[in-house]
Order: C-alpha cells, then structure tokens, then sequence
C-alpha cells in the first residue's frame, strides 16, 4: 500500500488547524476584484494546482474546437433595435425541463467538484438556489445525491454515462428519483475518454502522485493545498461511495460501454419514465433520431471540447438542429460560452436555455460558493444588459425575434487575442 497524507489521517489532524482563512485571504482580495468570467479564469489559475486548473481549463488534442468554440461567437453580430421601451431589470426567467426557473442558463454537472474546491458540488447547488435555477449533478460527482437535496429544491438534473452494468444504472435512477431529481440527462459523447494532453504532460492524477513536481506546485498554491490536506478524501459519492476518487480511469474504462445504443438508450428511457435529454448532439439527423427514439430534451454539446478535436462549435450547429426538430422540441446549448452576449446568441438561434462549464468551475475554483455566484452574477448583468441594449424585454420575445437580430459575418483577425491582447485590454483587462 502506497502511503500518503490522508491514510496517513493528516486531515483529521489539519480540520482542527483553521487555517483556510489564512490562506485563501489573497484568492478572497482576487475575487472581489474580477469583473468578467475571463478574470474568473485567472483567479482560478492562481489559487488551484497547476494540474487541477489544467484539467478543468483544457480541451482535446490540439485544443482546436476549445478555442473555435469561443471564437464563433464574435463572428455572430447582433443587430439591435432602438426605442424599445425597456427597463432594467429584464425578466429572465423561463422554463427549463418543465420547471420555472429566473435565469435561461444554469451550470452543467461536471464530475469531481470537490477537486477544484472542499465546498465542491454544494457550492453549484447553493449558487443555483441563490439565483433560481437549474442544478445538474454529475454521477460522477464528489457529494451524495441526498446532500444536494437538502441543499436546494429547485429544478435539478441528473446526468448519466452510458455505463455498461444496467444493476449499476437501475441504482443510480433510483437514488436520483428518491432525490428529487426532475430529468436525466444521458451524456453519449463520452464513450471513449478524451486525449487531453495537458494532463498527461502534468501526470494528472486524482489525488496527487506526489512526485516532486507536484510537491512544488502544491507548495505556490497553498490555499487549494490546505483545503485538500485538511479534508476527506475525495470519493464518488453517487455511484459507490467505496470507490475512492483515484480510481477514476480504472472505473470510467471499466464502466463506459462504447457499444451503447440506440436500443439501450429505449431501455434507459423505460427505467427512468420522466423528462429526460440526450447531451452530445452535434448533428440534425442524430437529433431527429433521438426525438423519435422518445428523448424529450435535445442537449447540443460536444463535451467542452474535450472529447473529439475539430468537432464543430456548438453555436454553428444551433440553428440547423432547431430547424430539424422543430419549434416544439426543448433544445439546451453549451459549450464556448464566455459572456452574457454569447448567451444571449444562443437563445435567439434556438436554444431554450443554456448551459455553462468552465464559467462557473473558474468561480468555484476561485472561491467556492462565493466564486460561483459571481460568475452567475457576472452572466446575469451581461445578459440582461445585452438582452436590454438588442431590444427584446422577456427570454420568450428573444427566442421568437432572435433569429432577425443575429447575423453572421466573416472572422476577423482584431476579433482574436495574440500574444500582447491583455496588455491592450482584451477581455476587459486583468486584475
């Protein structure tokens, strides 16, 4: 057995050495000082582990579809109206999976929380009912189903790999049932795991390896090493709470079933019987498919441009699937998103609501719970002003207006950062 610090009980030992105060005093300072998701994402990378920011900032191989996917953005102008009669504030709110929420965005469930922050997935859950909106829990999340709905009893989502043990499943449905959960989401673009090369080049591991760079880089970050020293170790808390959470490649590899199909995902409908979406649409024929297979909720995402390099922005595939499926069929858009404009675009080409990721993950990362709000407030604002400044006053007049008021122009190479953008300003300046 490999010895380290927390089978060694060290965390027993720290919890009662309060010391997070101490260390977080400069991440706190950071954090109030950021006012846009891009500051976020700096906050963030100065306060976690080189590893850990790596893994949550990357995406695959060349990382080609995780810079295209923030980059088609700017090429989608907005073309407002003038003397619309509006005033702030607008109203936000909508619906998502059926349920009333106040914001058409919401953070996406993302697995192991707990590594970026000690509040981990508690700290989503107390944003989401802080704002009013959807939750989503990733079944591979570091904090139990049942702590999460003692945290918040808003809308929230579950969401599901295609595992291969259907014992597996049944269990995890069931706890999601028993734990208020309104819908599923199945994530189908996960059926083999991603080549993120960050990772392999800082021998990511969960925990740490403790070799000597990762001693070094956890000794520049003493606030995220404190909070990991001086708490549990992480585990899955929604799958088996035996599994310890360094045993995630082991698991995934042994768990992801590649030849899940059409007819597994009939029979995965059957055993939930309730809303459900299907998350990795990139295709209008795949959505069609889904629709008729008897998915209510159609998620376009290509899993943050983690999975296949070169797969298309979601935002250019939006349009095409709406057209597809009709004005009916209930569509959620992530992926890119770094801005309350970039929302608003995605609402106005035919997403009902919108998911974010790495938004929210740079604010927990940052600051826990308090990061996770501001980086939904910082959205919020942006948002509403966007919203406010093109001329539609609800989320529903938007949607129905929208596709007038968006337009497509060619790239432009000022759209773009290079090497000296954060000298001249670019994203709003730095902190």
């Amino acid at each position: 057995m490999v010895l380290n610090p927390h089978k060694l009980g060290v965390h027993k030992l720290l919890k009662h050495i309060p010391l997070n105060a101490m260390f977080d005093g400069p991440a706190k300072a950071r954090l109030a000082k950021a006012v846009n998701i891009a500051d976020l994402r700096l906050c963030a990378k100065q306060r976690a582990h080189k590893m850990v920011f790596d893994y949550l900032d990357a995406g695959a191989d060349d990382e080609i579809s995780l810079r295209r996917g923030k980059d088609a953005y700017s090429e989608l102008e907005m073309h407002f109206h003038i003397l619309s009669g509006l005033k702030p504030p607008l109203d936000l709110s909508t619906k998502i999976f059926g349920k009333d929420v106040k914001l058409p965005f919401f953070g996406c469930p993302t697995a192991g929380n707990r590594m970026f922050h000690w509040e981990g997935e508690t700290a989503a859950a107390k944003a989401a009912k802080h704002h009013g909106t959807l939750y989503g829990l990733s079944s591979l999340a570091t904090t139990g189903i049942t702590e999460i709905g003692a945290i918040t009893d808003g809308p929230k989502v579950f969401q599901l790999y295609v595992w291969k043990d259907r014992e597996l499943v049944k269990d995890v449905l069931a706890k999601a049932k028993e734990g208020g959960f309104d819908a599923l989401a199945l994530t189908v673009d996960f059926t083999w795991y991603g080549n993120r090369e960050r990772d392999i080049r800082n021998d990511f591991s969960i925990p740490p390896k403790y070799s000597v760079a990762q001693v070094v880089e956890a000794i520049k970050k003493p606030a995220w090493t404190y909070d990991f020293l001086s708490h549990d170790a992480y585990k899955y808390e929604c799958i088996n709470t035996e599994v310890p959470a360094d045993s995630l490649a082991a698991f995934v590899n042994s768990q992801i079933s590649p030849e899940f199909d059409w007819r597994d995902a009939e029979w995965l409908l059957g055993e939930w019987n309730g809303p459900s979406a299907v998350k990795g649409v990139c295709r209008p024929d795949d959505a069609v498919k889904a629709v008729e297979t008897g998915f209510t909720t159609m998620w376009v995402s290509n899993h943050g441009a983690r999975q296949l390099d070169t797969s298309p922005a979601t935002i250019d595939v939006l349009p095409s699937i709406r057209e597809a499926v009709g004005p009916d069929v209930e569509i959620i858009m992530d992926g890119g998103v770094q801005r309350g404009t970039d929302i608003c675009k995605a609402l106005a080409l035919g997403a009902d609501s919108v998911g974010v990721g790495k938004p929210y993950l740079y604010g927990l990362a940052a600051g826990g719970t308090d990061g996770v709000i501001k980086a939904y407030d910082i959205l919020k604002v942006e948002l509403d002003r966007a919203m406010g400044l093109i001329g539609t006053g609800t989320v529903d007049d938007l949607k129905k207006r929208g596709p007038g008021l968006i337009k497509r122009r060619g790239a432009s190479a000022r759209d773009y950062p290079d090497r000296n953008a954060y000298e001249r300003g670019y994203g709003g300046g730095v902190i």
